[in-house]
């Protein structure tokens, strides 16, 4: 569908695109990846046709629309379901003409072509996309304008998705969720009916929803089948091909060399020394695959630990004067958890992060926690407080006034500044170098616990996978705040659930909370859809009442029932796995106790099934009495 030919792109004196060439198979859902600043983002402008590349082309099958996310947030007076609906340019322009149209005959074709596009039942697409994306039906029919530029990001999102644009283009569409709309669009792009091709460093969205891996390294583009897990393995045994294939070409090089310095000298070898001095010229280099090393974050753990529990909290309150909005915290932290927070932008996870950080006291109930307890708080909003003409040694150096200048500039290449980055002005630093020194200095002093908000945004996938390692190696406690599943499952041990004015465990994996977020999202629409459909007359008010109080009685049933489905799938897949390496007798030649152990595990796993099958009658029976 979408072919790439030979494109030639410059910024300045950086050749971005070297000739680069690839074609996209129709239908396919492709990720763009390389690192920060190779040009992602300035080929993407070019297939869109706002920049114009030096040499090449970009070929579209005639009639084919392309689609991105605005640069622009929408910011009018508009109500973001009206925003969502003119993104589909067309159905809105039908409308407008129908309401003029005098021509039976063109007032037909109008009806027609709007029944063809499903015009009708646009605005039930349009809000589903926008609950998707984290707006109720309230916020839906609010101003663009009373919402915030990430929120806005978030509309502009969501008025792409609904056009289904033949190419649809996303660049990092994850930075402006949380985890509860990433994990809905992931959903989505999986089930997308056309081409998509995006860029992003979410590892997760890479291997869930894409099918093919488009990779961008020194002007070049070659593309991979499979997702990002494949890629890396690809590549990496492509790099071991040509590694060997260049040892090989050495030696031979070599081997000609000698001969060449040997016996050019002699009249009865020289034409055997010419033609292999030939041969030298015609031999192409082979050359290998080259990766930049990535610079480790340093976590630095406390000089002491401190006994546990570090943080209790008791029937604790948290809140911003008269207005509580977390309560009945009852929670223990202890010193080497590793804790995600789950739960919806706004619901509280800030508000809990502040309190357990020590910027907020509760409003009521108790929190103890031990006098000498140390805190590190990142957060992206904090990147604006670094002083945009200073260097990473000028902030180091603040926080070590009698260190000798040899000492400062060690530690700032400990996190991640070496020589020819450490007189940088920070205002000449890229996003993820930034979130990299705000990082750095907040860990400093070795904290006892660690509060990371959305540590990932900015940073290429090497780099979050340089994050995991630290974050693992730190010995300290961890309260993770991300919309980055990858880091959550590599991290976390512990899940908790932030909503309905409170915090509690979350009891499951991050695929449960996949099924539940869905579940629950799918259960809104369901009702929502059975309200429409509800017969109106004031003779039946009582009767819809009644039945909407049923329905929300029955919420906290369907997302137990849909836990306890998504949990016998994953232990009946992890029976079949088991009952595949039983089957195989030879894999227990050498080791016949790994048979007893994994017979063993099958017996716990069907017992485990049984009782989660046994769940899901009870709830079953329990919601049809409901």
């Amino acid at each position: 569908m979408l072919t790439i030919n030979d494109i030639t792109y410059r910024l300045g004196e950086r050749l971005l695109l070297d000739h680069a060439s690839a074609s996209l198979p129709d239908g396919s859902r492709v990720g763009l990846v390389g690192r920060n600043g190779t040009g992602k983002t300035t080929l993407f402008r070019i297939i869109t046709g706002d920049l114009s590349p030096e040499g090449g082309s970009i070929s579209l099958p005639k009639g084919r629309r392309i689609g991105g996310v605005a640069q622009e947030a929408p910011g009018g007076s508009e109500t973001l379901i009206e925003v969502v609906l003119a993104a589909d340019t067309e159905r809105a322009a039908l409308i407008k003409e129908s309401e003029t149209a005098k021509d039976p005959h063109r007032i037909a074709e109008i009806e027609t072509r709007l029944a063809d596009i499903n015009a009708h039942s646009a605005p039930a697409r349009a809000a589903t996309v926008l609950h998707g994306l984290g707006f109720d039906e309230a916020a839906q029919q609010r101003p663009c304008s009373d919402f915030s530029g990430g929120w806005r990001m978030r509309v502009a999102l969501a008025a792409v998705l609904f056009s289904e644009p033949d190419l649809l283009l996303l660049d990092e569409p994850t930075n402006y969720l949380d985890l509860e709309g990433t994990l809905w669009l992931y959903d989505y792009l999986e089930r997308y009916p056309h081409t998509v091709l995006v860029v992003s460093h979410d590892r997760e969205l890479l291997d869930t929803c894409v099918d093919h891996i488009l990779h961008l390294d020194q002007g070049k583009l070659t593309i991979y089948r499979g997702g990002y897990t494949s890629f890396a393995r690809q590549r990496a045994e492509k790099q071991m091909q040509l590694s060997k294939a260049k040892e090989k070409q050495d030696a031979e090089r070599k081997h000609l060399q000698a001969f060449v310095d040997r016996f050019k000298a002699k009249a009865s070898k020289a034409r055997q020394a010419q033609s292999r001095v030939k041969r030298l010229e015609k031999m192409e280099s082979i050359a290998t695959i080259v990766d930049r090393d990535v610079q480790p974050f340093s976590l630095p753990g406390p000089e002491r630990p401190l006994s546990p529990p570090m943080i209790v909290l008791d029937n604790a309150s948290a809140g911003y004067g008269d207005r509580t909005v977390l309560s009945k915290l009852n929670l223990t932290l202890l010193p080497d958890d590793r804790i995600a927070l789950l739960g919806s932008n706004g619901n509280g996870k800030s508000t809990f992060c502040k309190l357990i950080g020590g910027r907020l006291p509760p409003l009521s109930g108790t929190m103890r926690k031990s006098s000498k307890l140390e805190t590190a708080y990142f957060a992206q909003h904090q990147l604006d407080e670094l002083r945009l003409e200073d260097t990473p040694v000028a902030h180091l150096r603040d926080l070590m006034p009698d260190a000798p200048e040899a000492k400062v500039r060690s530690k700032a290449a400990q996190i991640g500044f070496p020589a020819s980055k450490a007189e940088t002005p920070v205002k000449n630093l890229s996003g993820g170098e930034k979130a990299r020194l705000m990082l750095g200095l907040a860990a400093f002093g070795g904290p006892h616990l660690l509060i990371l908000d959305e540590p990932t945004n900015h940073l290429d996938i090497d780099s979050r996978t340089a994050l995991v390692n630290a974050i693992n190696d730190y010995p300290g406690a961890v309260i993770l705040v991300s919309h980055d599943r990858f880091l959550i499952e590599s991290c976390a041990d512990r899940l908790w659930l932030v909503g309905d004015g409170t915090v509690k465990n979350f009891d499951g994996d991050m695929e449960d909370y996949r099924s539940f977020v869905l579940g629950t999202a799918k259960a809104a629409k369901r009702e929502k859809s059975a309200a429409e459909a509800a017969p109106s007359g004031n003779g039946k008010a009582e009767e819809r009442k009644e039945a909407a109080v049923k329905r929300v009685a029955q919420g906290p049933l369907r997302q137990k029932l849909n836990l306890a489905e998504a949990r016998i799938a994953k232990l009946t897949g992890l029976i079949e796995k088991v009952d595949g390496v039983l089957g195989n007798g030879a894999a227990f030649a050498r080791d016949p106790d790994k048979a007893l152990i994994l017979s063993r595990q099958r017996a716990e796993l069907a017992e485990a099934l049984a009782a989660a099958e046994e769940e899901w009658l009870g709830l079953s029976e329990e919601l049809e009495s409901a």
